[in-house]
């Protein structure tokens, strides 16, 4: 039985990466920097503005000079948030479709609220959106259960009949302990060395595109 979909966002639902990269470069040529690759840089950035300052600038968060960057680049992103962020191939249609199934959907998301929000409203997702629910409205963020049973809670669903698609292995975790069958979303941001196979996902896609026909299958499961 299918009742409901929870997606994680950047990696999962949006491709954010874009954006990320633009003002990752632009930051290094305001210092003098040249540009850096940005396969150095994607796999960070499911570990957030730490993982990806880091990657950048090859420097630690303890490291003097940390702060700066980090202030900087949450500061520029802030301002332009969705010049670059695209649905991932295949993301549209399969919202359309939970819409016309009358499924809701909803995201858990590590990124905060003042960063959220306003990108779902720029990609014009806020409204479709039945949940959105962010580290800083919770007391735990994932892999804690926590954020993804007060979306459920939000959308009046049981866990067990919702889904948690997720391309980091924090996501697989939070849906495994709220009792919610996962998706591992290989097509998204996976960070150097991990391994999905070990994430014991219940299913996994290299595609977005590829999750209607699982869910479909689910939907029709009594």
């Amino acid at each position: 039985m299918l009742t409901s979909v929870l997606f994680d966002l950047d990696g999962t639902l949006l491709d954010t990466a874009g954006d990320f990269m633009a003002i990752i470069q632009a930051m290094r040529a305001d210092r003098g920097l040249c540009a850096v690759d940005p396969e150095r840089v994607r796999p960070a950035v499911s570990n957030g503005s730490v993982g990806m300052i880091c990657a950048a600038f090859d420097i630690r968060p303890d490291q003097p000079g940390f702060d700066e960057l980090r202030d900087d680049f949450l500061n520029r992103y802030e301002a332009d948030l969705a010049l670059f962020t695209r649905p991932f191939p295949g993301i549209s249609p399969l919202l359309d479709w939970l819409d016309d199934q009358q499924l809701p959907w909803g995201v858990v998301t590590n990124k905060l609220s003042r960063f959220s929000m306003p990108l779902m409203e720029e990609m014009g997702l806020a409204r479709r959106c039945s949940a959105l629910v962010c580290p800083d409205q919770v007391t735990m963020s994932k892999p804690h259960p926590e954020p993804v049973l007060k979306a459920c809670s939000a959308m009046r669903v049981e866990p067990k009949h919702s889904v948690f698609i997720g391309d980091h292995l924090r996501d697989i975790q939070a849906g495994r302990a709220a009792g919610m069958p996962t998706v591992a979303a290989l097509y998204g941001y996976l960070p150097i060395g991990d391994d999905p196979a070990l994430w014991e996902a219940s299913h996994s896609v290299t595609s977005a595109a590829d999750l209607r026909p699982w869910l479909e299958q689910r939907l029709k499961e009594k």
